[in-house]
C-alpha cells in the first residue's frame, strides 16, 4: 500500500470516507483528537475531543458525527465545536471503554468495548446497539475483551465481529429490519490468518476486508470464509480500513506505533500514519447514523 498520511499517530483508529464533502475522517485514540483530511485540496484538519474518541460515525447532518467516546456517546457539530453527551456506556465496570463501531444498513451504531486491564484480559465489555430513538440495548452475542472487525454484510443479513484477543472473526445472523441477532458462526478462524483481527469492512461485492494487528497485513475474504488476496503496508500495526474516493475504489488503512520500542519504530518508520491502495473493486457508501 502507499503512503497516504505521514501522521505518526499512536493509535490511528476508525477511518471513514463522506462522500458528501469528499474528505477522510479518522481517530488518533490516546491524543482524543478527530482528524479529516481532503484529498481535492490538500487539507488537513483536527479537532481535539473531551476524552479519547475510540469510535464515530456519519450522520444524516454533515454537520454532525456520532462520538464514541471512551466513556460513552455523544454528537460533535463541526461549526461550532460542541459536544453533547448522549449516554454513558458500562459506567459500573470501570475497565472497559468504547471501541469499534459502525452503523448497520437501517442507520443504527453497533460497537463494542475494550478492556483496559493487562494482558491476558478477561472479556468483560459487550456489544451494543445505539437505535434511533437514542435507546441503548445489549445484543446477545456475548463479551468481550477488544471488540472489533465490526461490520455489515451489503444486504444487511450478517454482522461481522471479533474479539481481537481470540483471533477470531465471527459473524451473526441479522435482521436489518427488526434488528433481532441471531445465531452467530466462525467467519475465519483463529489460525487461518496470521496477526489479530482488528478493523474491518465489507465491499460492494460481499467480501470482507481487515486488517490484521501485528503481521502488517489487510486481508480480503470471500462471504464462504476464502482468503482471497493479502495486502502489505510498511506498518507491522495496521488498524482500521475503509473504502473511499470518487467512485469508493480507494481502500484507505490507519495503523498505529502503539507498544512500539525506538527500535521497532526504527524499522518500521511509517508506523501511525494513513495509507492508501487503488483497487478493481469498489466498496459501498458509509452507513450514517439517522437519528432525528
Amino acid at each position: 500500500m502507499d503512503l497516504f498520511i505521514d501522521g505518526g499517530h499512536e493509535l490511528g483508529e476508525c477511518v471513514l470516507w463522506c462522500e458528501r464533502t469528499r474528505r477522510l475522517l479518522w481517530t488518533d485514540i490516546p491524543a482524543a483528537t478527530l482528524w479529516s483530511h481532503s484529498p481535492s485540496t490538500g487539507r488537513t484538519t483536527s479537532w481535539k475531543m473531551p476524552e479519547r474518541l475510540c469510535s464515530f460515525a456519519l450522520t444524516g447532518s454533515d454537520d454532525r458525527l456520532l462520538l464514541g467516546l471512551a466513556s460513552g456517546l455523544a454528537f460533535f457539530t463541526f461549526s461550532t465545536g460542541k459536544v453533547t453527551r448522549i449516554c454513558d456506556v458500562e459506567p459500573d465496570i470501570p475497565s472497559t471503554r468504547l471501541n469499534d463501531g459502525r452503523c448497520d444498513r437501517q442507520g443504527r451504531f453497533v460497537f463494542g468495548m475494550f478492556n483496559q486491564e493487562e494482558n491476558p484480559k478477561p472479556a468483560l465489555g459487550g456489544f451494543y446497539r445505539l437505535n434511533l430513538d437514542l435507546t441503548l440495548e445489549r445484543l446477545p452475542i456475548g463479551n468481550a475483551a477488544i471488540a472489533n472487525s465490526i461490520c455489515f454484510s451489503p444486504n444487511g443479513r450478517r454482522m461481522y465481529f471479533a474479539d481481537s484477543a481470540t483471533r477470531a472473526i465471527r459473524f451473526a445472523d441479522y435482521n436489518p429490519c427488526s434488528g433481532e441477532v441471531g445465531a452467530t458462526h466462525t467467519f475465519v478462524a483463529a489460525d487461518v490468518a496470521p496477526g489479530e483481527p482488528d478493523g474491518s469492512c465489507v465491499d460492494a461485492e460481499g467480501y470482507l476486508w481487515t486488517t490484521r494487528w501485528g503481521a502488517g497485513k489487510v486481508m480480503r475474504f470471500a462471504p464462504d470464509g476464502r482468503l482471497d488476496r493479502v495486502l502489505e503496508l510498511a506498518a507491522p500495526q495496521p488498524s482500521c480500513p475503509a473504502f473511499g474516493g470518487p467512485d469508493f475504489s480507494t481502500l484507505y488503512v490507519t495503523s498505529a506505533h502503539l507498544g512500539m520500542t525506538a527500535n521497532d519504530r526504527a524499522a518500521a518508520p511509517l508506523s501511525g500514519a494513513v495509507f492508501s491502495q487503488s483497487l478493481d473493486v469498489r466498496g459501498l457508501p458509509e452507513n450514517r447514523f439517522l437519528h432525528g
